[in-house]
């Protein structure tokens, strides 16, 4: 559920096909936040929109206990922003995998 601009999360300990696929990041890299569903997606957009809006650095924090899937939640959301900067400069939006998005998702 959102709370504001958080987003609080269950981890459901089992992959939901779709969730997180190329089509959620195109469905919610076109709405703004509470348009739709609760997303990781929905809070990283709004995320990269303020970067853009403010031109200042925006923050992320995750935070969980130990399992909690802070680390995947923290790969989501690098997906998500680097699906953006390349939809940015022009690349399509299904061809997300570059040195750079790979170099961030395997840190």
């Amino acid at each position: 559920t959102n709370i504001g601009s958080i987003l609080a999360s269950v981890n459901p300990y089992k992959p939901i096909p779709g969730l997180y696929s190329v089509d959620a990041i195109d469905l919610y890299r076109q709405h703004h936040l509470g348009e739709l569903p609760p997303h990781i997606f929905a809070t990283a957009n709004e995320c990269y929109c303020c970067l853009w809006k403010r031109h200042d650095s925006q923050c992320v924090l995750i935070s969980g206990e130990s399992g909690a899937g802070k680390t995947e939640s923290t790969k989501l959301l690098l997906k998500f922003l680097s699906a953006m900067s390349q939809t940015s400069l022009g690349a399509p939006a299904s061809e997300k995998s570059t040195r750079v998005e790979e170099a961030i998702l395997e840190s």
